[in-house]
């Protein structure tokens, strides 16, 4: 068996599914596995790939051109998972794919289309909570700041629909799990930039002493609670705990 692996980003996953179809060494001798790895297999070869911009389109082009746009689509988001078995579960349904064509997205009976579509659902069903959930505190320097620990990479899909909400707004959502950050400037095109722990440190020491915001709505969200109607069981299953860990309304004040 040989597996291929790559470090966790769309650019070297898209180039590793390339190399190893490549390899012409036969699709049930082949894995594909993003790194860390963790515990090595015995009597298996382990081969890193390392991002390639021209491999990367010709994967995607092929993607869009032999299956379709929503094919790439799901690929793209079944990226963003947090499960390591993802990129391989990528590949089976690539193979499948470049074999039934456009119908492969209705093929949910099939295992690679469901694999694939099991890894996107529960991605998008992460970003749409976090559209829901996420939190702005204002800096001293009037940009809009939010911190978030989403267990999928979810930046890329969660910025399109707040720079469509608030175009002429400066904010920045940085994701402390991956120290990565969307900033969008003014009337501009958001960009990925990675913070330091330095960096977010501050940010966070702004936010939570120098914000007047922060303490309104506490308060508010402290006055329109029922106590008699408060039924912790069902607030979990509509709000993770772990979702609350940067929530202004479960915080100290």
């Amino acid at each position: 068996m040989v597996i291929f692996t790559c470090n966790d980003n769309f650019e070297s996953m898209m180039t590793c599914i390339y190399d190893a179809w490549a390899a012409r060494l036969g699709h049930s001798n082949i894995r594909l596995q993003t790194e860390p790895i963790g515990d090595l297999e015995l009597f298996c070869e382990y081969r890193h790939i390392d991002a390639d911009q021209e491999k990367v389109k010709k994967v995607l082009h092929s993607i869009q051109k032999k299956i379709s746009w929503e094919a790439y689509q799901w690929v793209y988001a079944a990226s963003m998972s947090f499960r390591q078995d993802k990129l391989d579960t990528i590949y089976r349904f690539l193979i499948l794919g470049f074999a039934a064509g456009p119908n492969v997205t209705n093929m949910l009976g099939h295992p690679y289309t469901a694999g694939i579509f099991e890894l996107k659902r529960k991605v998008y069903h992460e970003c749409h909570q976090f559209r829901e959930f996420l939190r702005f505190s204002r800096l001293e320097n009037q940009v809009l700041f939010a911190v978030i620990e989403p267990k999928c990479n979810i930046l890329t899909l969660l910025a399109p629909h707040f720079e469509d909400r608030m175009p002429s707004e400066n904010w920045m959502i940085t994701d402390k799990t991956r120290m990565l950050s969307v900033v969008h400037p003014k009337n501009q095109p958001f960009f990925l930039t990675p913070v330091t722990p330095v960096e977010l440190s501050y940010m966070e020491d702004i936010k939570e002493h120098r914000d007047p915001y922060r303490h309104l709505w506490n308060i508010f969200f402290q006055s329109v609670s029922i106590d008699a109607r408060k039924n912790p069981k069902c607030q979990r299953n509509l709000l993770p705990l772990w979702i609350r860990k940067n929530m202004t309304e479960f915080q100290e004040d």
